[in-house]
């Protein structure tokens, strides 16, 4: 914050809340802070919601009545803080518009700016501590993939594949299931497909990408499984997909800027003769956030260091026929990157 002439950071009831504090307090309309300057921190949190934010956390704390409104525990807490006239004011990126604007009315000649100037960097490099939690949570995923796997057959629907991972994650404690993409034939070819009713059948590609959140952290895994044996085109588009996981596995290096990941995984599907069929970036980061920098794109120059966490995700999108796409989760170490899932990455057959 003093190198950035941030002179006072406000954080709401989202994610970068939960990588400061281990928790957030419930979202509402209500004003909620974790207020931050260089020297000291405190919280803004409204009555109903203190009891359980103090069994939390022992930051000084000025709560307000519904009756009252958040106004003068507003102005105590900025004085407790020493805050005066704020030049440099940090924004939570996420934070709702109304919260914003309370704070840029009080203080309006500040220059704000986006709280992730200061807390993506800390955020993309994870400590030991983040990183045993993430490799669980990626031993959780591989378990679900498996329930996916054997839910899978002729007849079943895309519904009651997404219901067994579903329960396979429940009963490995997660606080909650993030998502269960099932696209079977077709919908396989919408990278974000709804899960739904339709039935599976012989000769069906099926992406299965499904994740969740335990411990403050999240897992992300995509395989292909097939109801009878894969036709020669699925084969090919698949062994395509794999080459290009593996091209930006070998690119992926600290010191390496993400775009070089991307264009390694990018290259290698376009000189198959598939480069219109790929139509996402090829990977995110991880961590309290599903989709958090750094972003693996054709665009960021950003240099790639150790700790931090990201997906590697090509995928070849044919419509109205199958969807290919093939994810792991690494961490890339001193060494280069080290991809967490134990799953090989052929594919699941069915039998028909």
């Amino acid at each position: 914050m003093l190198e950035r002439s941030i002179d006072l950071m406000a954080i709401a009831p989202t994610e970068n809340m939960t990588y400061l504090l281990g928790f957030h307090t419930h979202p509402d309309e209500r004003p909620c802070f974790l207020f931050l300057t260089a020297q000291s921190e405190a919280m803004l949190v409204p009555e109903l919601n203190a009891a359980d934010a103090q069994q939390r956390t022992d930051l000084p704390m000025e709560t307000y009545a519904d009756s009252d409104g958040p106004g003068a525990a507003l102005q105590r807490v900025l004085e407790y803080l020493s805050v005066g006239g704020v030049k440099g004011l940090a924004i939570d990126d996420t934070m709702r518009a109304d919260f914003a604007m309370l704070l840029l009315e009080r203080f309006p000649n500040a220059a704000p700016v986006r709280a992730s100037s200061v807390l993506t960097p800390l955020r993309m490099r994870k400590d030991a501590g983040e990183l045993y939690v993430i490799r669980a949570n990626a031993g959780t995923a591989d378990e679900a993939m498996l329930a996916a796997f054997a839910a899978i057959e002729s007849g079943a629907s895309e519904r009651t594949v997404a219901r067994a991972v579903r329960d396979a994650f429940e009963g490995q404690g997660v606080t909650s299931v993030n998502f269960a993409i099932i696209g079977a034939g077709p919908n396989g070819a919408y990278p974000h497909h709804a899960t739904g009713d339709r039935r599976m059948e012989i000769g069906d590609a099926v992406v299965i990408d499904i994740g969740a959140r335990m411990d403050n952290y999240n897992s992300d895994i995509t395989r292909m499984a097939v109801i009878g044996e894969p036709s020669d085109e699925l084969k090919k588009v698949h062994g395509i997909v794999d080459q290009a996981v593996e091209a930006a596995l070998a690119a992926a290096v600290p010191g390496a800027r993400a775009r070089e990941v991307d264009a390694a995984a990018r290259g290698t599907i376009a000189a198959a003769g598939y480069g219109e069929a790929f139509v996402h970036r090829t990977g995110h980061g991880l961590g309290v956030t599903g989709h958090e920098p750094p972003y693996i794109t054709s665009t960021n120059d950003e240099k790639l260091e150790a700790g931090m966490v990201f997906s590697i995700e090509p995928g070849i999108y044919l419509p109205g026929r199958f969807g290919i796409r093939l994810e792991e989760i690494v961490v890339l170490t001193d060494h280069g990157p080290e991809v967490l899932s134990a799953l090989p990455r052929t594919w699941h057959r069915v039998r028909a």
